[in-house]
């Protein structure tokens, strides 16, 4: 079976004359590096390696300090800036929930109790949780909180799966549905 590899990070900017880098994750996701990880940066390149290992990171609030294999100067640093950091899927410690803000908008939404409820048209990131603002439904904007108790499953492919609070779809919306 191939390999299925997942676009966690984006490389920022160079820091230093070391090549070490500063890296962001992609929307929506938590910061998945870690040191040993073997990661390819893309777009390739024809004078470096497509795969690379962490050797060193240090995180400081929404971005990260990184240093890659075969990166060891300025000049190679900055020529990995803007790339995209990919990772087998294997090799990550996501949570069922984890998913890109890309990979989630324009998914439908099913409920256990509501049936269909619409399509996944925004993310909204909160200190707590994410909320999912579902339109396009027999019910209106409804506003979906991602924990654990709400979200069901979100599969590789087909509707997400929920089971919706009470309190999200009201009385007056039940009955235009």
């Amino acid at each position: 079976m191939a390999v299925r590899y997942r676009n966690i990070a984006r490389v920022v900017r160079p820091h230093g004359s070391k090549g070490e880098v500063l890296v962001a994750p992609l929307r929506g996701l938590p910061f998945l590096l870690k040191k040993g990880l073997t990661c390819a940066l893309t777009p390739p390149a024809l004078d470096r390696d497509r795969f690379c290992s962490i050797r060193s990171l240090s995180c400081g609030g929404s971005e990260a300090l990184v240093s890659f294999s075969g990166v060891d100067s300025l000049d190679a640093a900055e020529a990995i800036a803007g790339c995209y950091v990919l990772v087998a899927e294997d090799e990550l410690d996501l949570s069922p929930l984890d998913h890109s803000i890309d990979d989630l908008i324009g998914r439908k939404v099913q409920d256990s109790r509501y049936g269909y409820l619409g399509v996944v048209t925004e993310v909204i990131c909160t200190p707590a949780n994410d909320v999912w603002t579902i339109d396009e439904g027999p019910f209106g904007e409804l506003l979906i909180p991602v924990i654990d108790e709400v979200i069901d499953s979100i599969p590789d492919d087909g509707p997400i799966h929920t089971s919706i609070m009470d309190g999200i779809v009201t009385e007056s919306e039940r009955e235009d549905a």
